[in-house]
């Protein structure tokens, strides 16, 4: 059985020639727990984030979520995307015994890209069937020896044109299931000694290396759809982390060629400096698209959604262009899928 191929050709890059969709907020929000209360799905309603982020606090059981992911739609009145970090290993939010338990990327990659692909393929069918259509997958970042324990095993491997290969098959493998990939973290995290979660990473590398190495892989896949930012600092470019810099969003619309809608990193790590309303409004006066806000207060959640205001024109734009590419549920049959995996990861 073969992988169809991931989509039709790509919208024009950066949406120059779609038409401006809806402008809704340039928010993709967290929500608390295993249900909305009539409160959450208030203030959903007034804020109007453009998607939704899960994480394991808002996972039980494939009914439950089937429900949650309906009711955050119905919040906002249309069908919003809803999303999730499953990418295999440490980071998965939908895991055993309702889902499969997937391997990190770089054990993955050792099956080579045609599991890579099955593997993402299913992912994405289970994702799919319980309402969650876009995954924070593939992390085409490249590991070297020194990279944070973090992030190493989440990379496909330590050369960009590994990464690269790998980073199309589990793309394809998502969006064959009718899942959009969300490439990471761009403009590159791989040479990271540090975790962005607590602090901030600085890369003094001169352009011309990173380029050869840490952005090939995404400019590799810039036609896919959408993209998410690295909290890290290039002093090549300036001293802000790539996040809040316009000259980084700049390096990844031009030197790296991506076109798509573009989605900070979460806004709470801290390798951000001031308030999370401060760390919102720098990301989209960088140029970020979409302000991506995971595990706040409902406070900070307001303050978030205020700062980050509408999403602009060219941003809804991009947002358009990046929904036409969502496609149906997979209707292939899982247990064809799963036998030929089986069969490739027993040769390896």
């Amino acid at each position: 059985m073969s992988l169809p191929p991931a989509n039709a050709a790509p919208p024009p890059s950066g949406g120059a020639f779609a038409s401006p969709g809806p402008r809704h907020g340039a928010t993709i929000l967290g929500v608390e727990g295993l249900t909305l209360g009539a409160d959450e799905r208030a203030f959903l309603r007034d804020a109007d984030p453009w998607g939704f982020i899960l994480f394991a606090r808002n996972v039980a059981d494939p009914a439950q979520l089937a429900r949650l992911t309906a009711d955050l739609r119905e919040a906002v009145g249309r069908d919003a995307v809803v999303m999730v970090d499953q990418e295999g290993g440490r980071v998965q939010r939908l895991t055993a015994p309702h889902w499969t338990d997937w391997p990190a990327a770089m054990d993955s990659a050792t099956d080579g890209a045609r599991a890579v692909a099955l593997r993402h393929r299913l992912m994405g069918q289970e994702l799919r069937a319980v309402g969650i259509d876009a995954d924070a997958a593939p992390c085409l970042d490249v590991a070297d020896a020194e990279t944070h324990p973090f992030l190493r095993n989440r990379c496909f491997g330590t050369d960009p044109d590994t990464v690269a290969r790998m980073g199309r098959a589990a793309a394809d493998g998502l969006m064959a299931a009718g899942v959009l990939p969300i490439v990471k973290h761009m403009p590159g995290h791989g040479r990271a000694r540090v975790d962005s979660h607590h602090d901030l990473p600085v890369l003094d590398v001169a352009l011309d290396a990173l380029d050869a190495r840490d952005f090939a892989p995404f400019r590799a896949l810039a036609d896919l759809p959408l993209g998410m930012t690295a909290h890290i600092r290039l002093t090549a470019l300036d001293d802000r982390p790539a996040t809040a810099s316009p000259a980084a969003i700049a390096l990844i619309r031009e030197r790296i060629g991506f076109g798509g809608l573009l989605m900070s990193d979460d806004i709470g790590m801290n390798a951000l400096s001031g308030t999370p309303a401060e760390r919102a409004a720098a990301a989209i006066a960088a140029g970020c698209d979409l302000v991506l806000a995971c595990n706040l207060t409902r406070a900070e959640f307001a303050a978030v959604a205020e700062a980050a205001g509408p999403m602009t024109e060219a941003a809804a734009a991009r947002a358009t262009a990046a929904l036409a590419r969502r496609g149906a549920p997979d209707d292939a049959d899982p247990a064809a899928l799963r036998a030929e995996l089986d069969a490739l990861t027993r040769r390896a």
